[in-house]
């Protein structure tokens, strides 16, 4: 399966462009994951968040850089809430034609800003995530202990071509169109819900915990309480949604992006 037909895999890629910002995300539910109406137990890890002051952000954002040619400017931004298709040309331009059909049509950066506020919490609804569910469920295996079923490795299989497009990104791109509709990001995340608050500094934050998240060797355990599977691991059941989206890639590609979410984190500062 190609990576213009898998939403797994345009997940991640947003996982990577807006939070944890080299690309991805974002959330989608899955079969490891409580549906948006059963009642979510938040973790009992504390996440700590930038608590933010009048003295200004602790990461600024530097303004987008001017095209090198003397007779070209940047376009101005659109309202926020009328930037749905000039964002989602600009993600074409780096991701190709093909995302845009696995977007919303309304509020897309409300819906990314929205979900990179959430990876760091124990659940992301499906009705801010900016794209669909998975197209195929991942394959989970019976061991001879009852009730215990192993993560087949061979699912992490799915996200090879997404490892090797972040691998062959262009950071700096990236990073331009990020600085380029931060003004966007940060007014959605003010009428979030935090009207002091600095979304780049909350984009570091959740970049931080990702790069924080364990690597479990395999076979990864899980168990089947009710119809959905969960870790068997509690501690690994503990973990945030980012970072549990991070174990399901497999070691190896949960790596690679690290490596990229480090870089693109250096060039935000």
């Amino acid at each position: 399966m190609g990576i213009v037909n898998d939403p797994d895999v345009k997940l991640l890629i947003f996982v990577v462009l807006v939070a944890g910002l080299a690309g991805a995300f974002w959330f989608f539910q899955d079969d490891i994951l409580p549906p948006a109406d059963e009642p979510v137990v938040e973790q009992t890890e504390v996440v700590s968040e930038v608590s933010p002051t009048s003295d200004g952000p602790a990461h600024p954002m530097a303004a987008p850089r001017q095209p090198a040619l003397s007779d070209r400017k940047l376009v101005p931004l659109p309202p926020l809430d009328d930037s749905d298709s000039y964002f989602l040309l600009a993600l074409v331009d780096i991701f190709g034609a093909d995302v845009e059909h696995l977007l919303v049509n309304e509020a897309l950066i409300d819906n990314v800003v929205a979900t990179i506020d959430n990876l760091t919490r124990s659940h992301v609804a499906e009705k801010i995530r900016p794209v669909g569910r998975l197209s195929e469920p991942f394959v989970a295996d019976a061991t001879e202990n009852d009730g215990i079923y192993t993560l087949n490795p061979d699912s992490y299989e799915r996200y090879d071509l997404l490892v090797n497009l972040l691998v062959r990104a262009d950071l700096e791109f990236i990073t331009e169109t990020y600085r380029r509709f931060y003004p966007l990001f940060q007014e959605s995340y003010r009428r979030l819900g935090y009207p002091v608050g600095y979304f780049n500094d909350r984009v570091v934050e959740v970049i931080d915990h990702l790069l924080v998240t364990p690597e479990p060797k395999d076979p990864i355990r899980l168990v089947r309480p009710h119809v959905l599977y969960e870790f068997a691991d509690a501690n690994l059941e503990a973990l945030s949604s980012g970072q549990k989206l991070l174990l399901r890639v497999g070691v190896e590609h949960a790596a690679e992006i690290k490596r990229v979410l480090k870089e693109f984190r250096e060039l935000i500062e």
